[in-house]
């Protein structure tokens, strides 16, 4: 009798083991990789330390190209090298516009001063988004001079790329951001198909779903519980809300850690209208900006992987991948 209690504990295991084996179904067939190209083409910097507020431009590696991020070449060429979708950053200006570039100010990248929302779209474009990036520590600024007046419109962005994808990050939490996005793809409807998805501050995410028809959005907080709540209901088989018609960003290094990855972690998603965006691992960096970013990255990606697949490289991967070609 003891011995048959002993086994008990051991045939528990191995059940929620075989219930949970991804074996026991096959990768649904959602198309294959697709890849975001985060910021589009852009010079790579050191992540260790990075803070919130860093100035990223003081700390990019060597220059192996000579692409800046959120510009219209850089977009072009994430696309012409196997990108399906590029991540870009907005604020809006004080005359009602949105300018596309990642920092709350404009002091790390330009010679200008003071928040980016906090100028005209016509101050902005007047700056050099090239002055500031320096890979020795000031000794050289490789691009100033460059970069005069590229600093973007989203209007311009959409209006020389209409047949691609974008994903908007909201970097605020004002939600007015959500309806001036809205109105421009009212003002403009042969746009909304350019526009995938958005995330960032929650307010104005949630509020461009409100207002946008079949908008991919999410949030950092929902990701967070998503995978929390998962892992602690998934050996059932349960899905949680959180996890459900949302996106679900999973660190690569963490994949392994959850119920049924890949295949059946897959199939429950989808079954619950969700898809995966595999992001580079946890700890490498900001956790929601880490990529796959290098080729001993990539192949961590099972093979038949069918989801989305971030990348701070898109001119590394797209061409590994045989989806796109490289030829700075």
């Amino acid at each position: 009798m003891r011995k048959r209690w002993l086994l008990l504990p051991v045939a528990l295991v191995a059940g929620v083991y075989l219930f949970n084996a991804s074996w026991r179904v096959s990768m649904p067939e959602g198309g294959g990789i697709r890849l975001i190209a985060h910021r589009g083409v852009h010079q790579t910097f050191d992540r260790a330390d990075l803070e919130n507020d860093a100035c990223t431009a003081q700390r990019i590696d060597p220059p192996r190209h000579d692409y800046l991020e959120n510009t219209i070449a850089s977009m072009q060429a994430a696309f012409a090298a196997g990108a399906d979708i590029v991540e870009l950053d907005v604020h809006p200006t004080i005359d009602g516009q949105f300018a596309v570039m990642h920092d709350w100010a404009v002091d790390c990248r330009t010679e200008g001063m003071g928040e980016t929302r906090g100028h005209s779209m016509a101050e902005l474009k007047a700056l050099d988004i090239g002055y500031g990036y320096t890979a020795d520590g000031g000794e050289t600024y490789p691009f100033r001079g460059k970069f005069s007046g590229q600093i973007p419109e989203l209007k311009e962005v959409f209006a020389a790329l209409p047949q691609e994808k974008f994903l908007i990050n909201f970097k605020s939490r004002e939600a007015r951001e959500g309806d001036i996005l809205a109105a421009l793809l009212t003002d403009h409807p042969e746009w909304r198909p350019t526009v995938w998805g958005a995330y960032g501050g929650d307010e104005p995410t949630f509020r461009a779903a409100e207002l946008i028809d079949g908008l991919h959005v999410w949030s950092r907080r929902g990701l967070l519980d998503c995978l929390v709540q998962y892992e602690l209901l998934g050996w059932a088989g349960v899905v949680p809300g959180a996890c459900k018609n949302t996106q679900v960003m999973i660190p690569i290094n963490v994949a392994p850690f959850l119920w049924g990855w890949p295949n059946l972690l897959l199939a429950r998603l989808e079954d619950a209208g969700s898809e995966v965006i595999l992001l580079g691992p946890y700890g490498a960096g900001d956790p929601g900006t880490a990529g796959i970013d290098d080729i001993i990255t990539l192949e961590q990606v099972p093979g038949d992987f069918s989801g989305y697949v971030w990348t701070n490289r898109i001119e590394v991967i797209g061409p590994a991948l045989g989806r796109g070609i490289w030829a700075n």
